[in-house]
């Protein structure tokens, strides 16, 4: 059994298809169709929710955070143990709130499929901004889509509803909303079973090794933004799931003198200010990583388990020198990253083997890191080519040098040659042209409808170029650009 708030009201499910997204349960399960499906892959937002987590800070305060959230991509399994708030929890006492007030007054909506969207998402950002600026409004909203109105009116709502805010209802009941989540936390493996599906919620890495031992043949289900995709898209049914999402060990992020160790259940968004800190193009790329959320779902661990050749973070990983810590009942072993792709599709990992966190090493000052990425959109895009290159130079001459691409090969993967012509070398123009050279020894790109072969090849010449240059003129700030 699970159990969840919706709004304030407990929900027990146990013989419910696993298989279920949140969205198609609001619809025909609670009579909740304020809640729109548009796209049911995540890039529209019409679907966007916000779910409710406990949270306890830095000083010991117990608090909700509240996330918005795709619910066309999120399976009912993943709700174990929280709040979930559609549109209609909104209006109070016959009253509209803030920010749907704020999107009437401001012209916001004109066909109205996306607004129940568009209203959860400042919803969001009403209750994680006390005082939002453009930045963060258009952060917000950028997994939002409207097709009729553009987009100033809502981009309007969104400071008239969260500049000067008043308390909601919600803020009224937060001791009693933490009161009823506290008394609904897991204690145990929480399970949905229709009979011939089944989902299964550990709370624990030795709980999950044993059951994934149990059920190799078992799908592991984390943010769920690639994986829901095959129910949604392609139809397919998912016997047998494990959701890694409450398992607490893989969820933190913690700092060493020499690395971090990120869980491979840490949601993007959480990876953030951590990876910010100490690789600022790190930061900036991940703010490009699709939309807001998506990266409140998505996890560090998913996007590098599932194995594709055009995920945006491998490449940085790799480049960095990152290791990855692979579990398997109560036996572990580190692995470079770059070791654990070995063809399309294809890792290293071992039956029943699963990623238990991320080891990235910690910024030097004598290593100077860049990350860059190309696509179509500078927003919520795919990458057609990401490169990330990590040099260490010492007296104009480059002693140790990590060059790493996406979107090149069948998988991310490290350019040897061009690593070989600039590893002692001197740093200079003519060095760069020889590595230049190099790339086209290390791939042979594919053409499809993101880029051509051709395209990709100068592509990541030019990237190359672009580190150089901003290296050597390091106020030139041109960095995780955008080519059309």
């Amino acid at each position: 059994m699970i159990q969840f708030l919706l709004n304030q009201e407990l929900r027990s499910e146990h013989a419910l298809d696993p298989n279920l997204t949140v969205l198609n349960y609001l619809r025909d399960h609670v009579g909740k169709p304020g809640t729109k499906e548009g796209c049911a892959s995540g890039d529209c937002g019409a679907c966007t929710v916000v779910v409710g987590e406990l949270q306890t800070d830095d000083s010991g305060r117990e608090h909700i955070r509240y996330r918005s959230l795709n619910s066309c991509l999120t399976f009912v399994s993943s709700l174990h143990g929280k709040q979930l708030i559609s549109v209609e929890d909104l209006k109070h006492k016959g009253e509209l709130h803030s920010v749907q007030k704020a999107m009437v007054e401001c012209h916001g909506s004109q066909c109205g499929f996306c607004t129940p969207g568009f209203v959860m998402s400042l919803f969001a950002l009403q209750k994680n901004s006390d005082q939002p600026d453009h930045h963060k409004a258009h952060e917000a909203l950028a997994g939002n889509l409207c097709r009729c109105t553009g987009y100033r009116p809502i981009l309007e709502a969104a400071e008239q509803s969260c500049c000067g805010k008043q308390p909601d209802q919600f803020d009224a009941r937060e001791a009693e909303t933490i009161a009823r989540l506290k008394a609904i936390a897991p204690t145990d493996i929480g399970e949905l079973n229709s009979g011939d599906k089944r989902c299964l919620v550990p709370l624990t890495v030795a709980d999950l090794a044993d059951l994934y031992d149990a059920y190799p043949q078992a799908r592991l289900l984390a943010g769920g933004t690639d994986l829901a995709l095959e129910v949604t898209q392609f139809h397919r049914t998912l016997p047998v799931m494990i959701y890694v999402g409450n398992v607490a060990e893989m969820k933190r992020i913690e700092h060493f003198d020499d690395r971090l160790e990120i869980g491979a259940a840490t949601a993007l968004s959480d990876c953030y200010e951590a990876l910010k800190a100490e690789y600022p193009d790190f930061g900036e790329l991940l703010q490009r990583f699709a939309s807001l959320q998506i990266r409140n779902q998505g996890t560090l661990g998913g996007n590098i388990g599932n194995a594709s050749p055009i995920g945006d973070s491998p490449p940085l990983l790799i480049a960095l020198g990152a290791q990855i810590v692979l579990c398997k009942g109560d036996i572990r072993r580190t692995l470079l990253l770059e070791d654990y792709f070995i063809d399309y599709r294809v890792t290293a990992r071992q039956e029943s083997e699963f990623i238990e966190k991320i080891i990235v090493p910690r910024a030097s000052a004598e290593r100077f890191f860049r990350a860059y990425k190309v696509s179509k959109r500078l927003d919520d895009d795919i990458s057609a080519v990401c490169a990330a290159f990590n040099l260490r130079v010492e007296n104009g001459v480059i002693t140790d040098a990590r060059v790493a691409f996406g979107g090149m090969a069948a998988i991310p993967k490290r350019a040897n040659a061009c690593e070989t012509v600039l590893r002692d070398a001197p740093f200079n123009s003519a060095t760069l042209e020889r590595a230049c050279a190099a790339l086209a020894e290390d791939f042979t790109p594919l053409s499809d409808f993101r880029a051509s072969k051709e395209y990709r090849l100068l592509s990541a010449q030019n990237l190359l170029r672009k580190y150089f240059i901003e290296l050597q003129t390091p106020h030139i700030e041109t960095r995780v650009t955008a080519y059309v």
